[in-house]
């Protein structure tokens, strides 16, 4: 059967409390009938989208300020982090929730206002150019140039929970579509 446990997620500056499912054993009874099985994971997935979308809302009220967020930190490396590229102008490391083999954040050193996509401007023309060249040589650098996916969201609607713009470069394995 499912228990419930809660855990804390750090989503740039806020601290989100959220309610996560787990199992209590590997495999469900045989009492639930099959009907049933699905619904306890639907459960956590509905549970976990809805954790995320908070996490997303509560983040985005501090997207402006120009606070630092947890990518400035690594940045400045006062937070540590699995680097994978780093060049003058971004730097590309592993992300801490995995959706994939490879999951790897590719962000630009400057914020320069480029909190989210939407807020691009024709000035961030060469940076976005950028981004885009480096989330390639990450791909080369793990082995997944022949199939992997950039993933950029953007505003809470697209769950973008830390505002400072950044690219997710996902592969080592197939993907499915649509994705979301």
């Amino acid at each position: 059967m499912a228990a419930m446990s809660s855990f804390t997620l750090l989503r740039g500056p806020s601290i989100v409390k959220a309610l996560g499912f787990i199992k209590a054993s590997n495999s469900i009874p045989r009492i639930v009938p099959t009907s049933l099985r699905n619904l306890t994971s639907h459960r956590s997935y509905v549970a976990a989208a809805h954790d995320e979308e908070a996490a997303a809302r509560a983040a985005a009220v501090n997207a402006d300020t120009g606070a630092p967020t947890i990518f400035d930190k690594i940045i400045a490396k006062e937070i540590p982090a699995s680097v994978v590229y780093e060049d003058q102008k971004v730097l590309a490391f592993r992300d801490i929730n995995p959706q994939a083999p490879v999951h790897v954040l590719v962000i630009p050193k400057s914020r320069d206002g480029l909190t989210e996509l939407g807020k691009a401007e024709q000035r961030h023309e060469d940076i976005l150019g950028h981004l885009l060249y480096a989330a390639k040589i990450v791909a080369e650098k793990e082995g997944i140039v022949d199939g992997f996916r950039v993933v950029i969201n953007s505003g809470p609607s697209a769950c973008q929970s830390v505002y400072h713009l950044h690219l997710h470069v996902l592969g080592g394995r197939q993907l499915k579509w649509p994705a979301g």
